[in-house]
């Protein structure tokens, strides 16, 4: 965790109420956990906040920036991986995107939380940006790494927002070379400024626009799998065991399962990614270490 609270009132979010103002720990003090993580064993570290591009905040003066603490963790000694998490996309700068595209150690994954396709929701919604920049920001991402995976959050049923809107916001992200959603269901929040906003959406219509997405969702996410199909690519298992599986994440996160082998658990696998199964992860066939660096 590199950062915590936010400086942003969306309105539909009770966060800097909950978590306070937005503030970071120090460049050389997030270098020590890294490190310590890789003593522990970590083979990826994730970076994680409440609202992580906003890193380098100090008794709130800005003293660094998000971009400066990616640039000294791939020097860190010892890790595989590091994975961003979710960045809001007027944070997600070009420098860091073309930083991470030909980074060694940041991997091809970027989860970017968009919220609506409509402005006129957004707008509602108090976000700082309209879905124009998000558009360019997933337009350079694939354009400089076309197989990175990009993850979007969208909120469903926000009050105003009508059945145009939301049809509006479907086209945009069916449109949008996205590779998943998380959807959420719009739910009222109590001191938050969209309580007091009109239009409130029935119950059973935002649960339908739900079911829209998360089906949009399935459809982009085996979309993205099937590009992927045949390409070699190096897997991180981890202690995530089903039905005789275990499961682990390509550097551009998708999920690769594998019969289970205790001593596979926290170990890097090269494969070929050879099939999807109907249960949504991917199949794929080990190859020789010295073959796939060849």
């Amino acid at each position: 965790k590199v950062q915590d609270g936010c400086n942003y009132f969306c309105a539909f979010c009770t966060i800097p109420l909950a978590r306070g103002r937005s503030r970071s720990a120090t460049i050389e003090q997030t270098l020590v956990e890294a490190k310590k993580a890789i003593v522990m064993g970590a083979k990826e570290i994730v970076l994680t906040g409440v609202n992580i591009g906003d890193f380098g905040l100090h008794e709130g003066k800005r003293e660094e920036t998000f971009f400066d603490l990616v640039k000294a963790l791939e020097k860190v000694e010892g890790v595989e991986r590091f994975r961003i998490s979710s960045i809001e996309p007027n944070l997600l700068t070009n420098e860091i995107v073309e930083f991470v595209a030909s980074s060694k150690k940041f991997v091809p994954h970027f989860h970017i939380p968009l919220q609506s396709g409509s402005n006129k929701v957004l707008k509602m919604m108090r976000r700082r940006y309209q879905r124009e920049l998000y558009a360019e920001r997933v337009a350079l991402i694939k354009s400089l790494i076309p197989n990175c995976c990009i993850g979007a959050d969208v909120i469903v049923g926000f009050p105003g927002e009508t059945k145009e809107d939301f049809l509006d916001t479907y086209k945009f992200l069916n449109e949008l070379d996205i590779s998943y959603l998380h959807v959420f269901t719009y739910s009222e929040r109590d001191n938050t400024h969209a309580v007091t906003l009109k239009g409130s959406v029935p119950t059973a219509e935002r649960a339908e626009r739900s079911k829209m997405l998360h089906i949009l969702s399935d459809k982009k996410r085996r979309a993205f799998y099937e590009q992927n199909l045949g390409r070699e690519e190096q897997v991180l298992f981890e202690e995530d065991i089903e039905n005789g599986l275990m499961f682990g994440f390509t550097r551009n996160y998708i999920r690769v399962a594998a019969k289970y082998d205790p001593l596979l658990v926290n170990e890097l696998k090269y494969v070929r990614l050879t099939s999807i199964a109907p249960e949504g992860h991917m199949e794929a066939q080990e190859i020789d270490e010295e073959v796939f660096n060849h």
